[in-house]
């Protein structure tokens, strides 16, 4: 376990440093220049280089990747252009409101997409299994702008249940009154990225168990006359949500992903809202420091699917 710890997160820093490195020259190449939106044109080019030297934007673009390397290892991501905050301090703020949407995303994907998937498989090729299907066609398929604007009109716009955008109504309330607040604006971005990520685990969770309960042990097991809930509880899950757990892991970059633009159509105050107006700010320092926290939490993510994986199925041996 030690040694494939150690590999793992060796692997996971050489993939850190590889995507921040990409992130850097990739931002740079953006066509337009921070300082032409930070300075008003009517002050000249005196200020202008100014600006550019007080952001070391002056200096070779080797000579910069050094620094933002150098800064880095000591746990500094910069300023931002736009706010002359540090960029960890901007991060810190807008972090929890993403990890609150992905939380609440995977916990009731498990808990609604898992129980459906074993139904299905359990009522192969009848009605409910040929429905599933065809939600799961659906939640796979949809383009998730249009689910969120579709979402946004029906239920903000028509019903007005549920408010239009935020994480919470101004002022912010004090106590259970605020959580309740804090709910219903999760809501709407919660559902646009739930609806795809229950079509995926119904899937996976449906197709693993349909082949685990073909496996001999399983029909032996029934041979014996020991009941159809007691074999899938105790011989079936385990095995049948290994693909399940797998897809969970990966699909968490996926949801980032979609995460930035459904946070941009709900205005809901996380990292992927943040990405797309440091986007349109061409604040560099932002960007990077996002991206690099979004690749620090994929690999995290895979690490901790591979343990789970293992402990599920015994015969993997992680340090193989």
């Amino acid at each position: 376990m030690a040694k494939y710890l150690t590999k793992r997160v060796l692997k996971g820093l050489l993939t850190i440093f590889v995507s921040a490195t990409i992130t850097f020259f990739i931002i740079r190449l953006m066509p337009s220049n921070p300082v032409d939106l930070l300075v008003d044109p009517k002050l000249g080019p005196e200020a202008q280089q100014a600006m550019m030297a007080e952001f070391g934007l002056d200096k070779p673009l080797g000579t910069q990747y050094i620094v933002f390397l150098k800064d880095l290892l000591k746990g500094d991501m910069g300023i931002s252009f736009k706010t002359r905050e540090p960029v960890t301090s901007v991060l810190m703020q807008k972090l929890p409101w993403t990890m609150l949407l992905l939380t609440v995303v995977v916990i009731l994907a498990l808990i609604i997409g898992i129980p459906l998937g074993i139904l299905a498989a359990k009522k192969r090729n009848k009605f409910f299994d040929k429905f599933t299907n065809t939600v799961i066609i659906f939640g796979i398929s949809i383009f998730i702008p249009f689910l969120s604007f579709a979402l946004l009109y029906i239920f903000a716009y028509y019903l007005k249940v549920l408010p239009t955008g935020g994480a919470y109504t101004p002022p912010p309330g004090k106590g259970l009154d605020f959580y309740i607040d804090v709910a219903k604006h999760v809501a709407l971005p919660a559902l646009t990225l739930l609806i795809g990520e229950i079509a995926t685990i119904m899937l996976y969770t449906r197709n693993s168990t349909i082949d685990v309960l073909k496996e001999d042990y399983i029909r032996t097991a029934v041979s014996k006359g020991w009941d159809d809930k007691y074999v899938l509880r105790i011989h079936a899950l385990k095995n049948a949500l290994i693909p399940t757990i797998t897809i969970i892991g990966l699909n968490i970059s996926k949801m980032i992903g979609g995460a930035v633009m459904t946070e941009t159509v709900y205005a809901w105050p996380g990292v992927g809202r943040l990405i797309y107006d440091s986007v349109s700010a061409l604040d560099y320092p932002v960007l990077q420091g996002a991206f690099l926290i979004l690749a620090v939490t994929v690999v995290l993510m895979n690490i901790i699917t591979d343990l789970v994986i293992a402990w599920l199925d015994p015969r993997i041996k992680l340090e193989g």
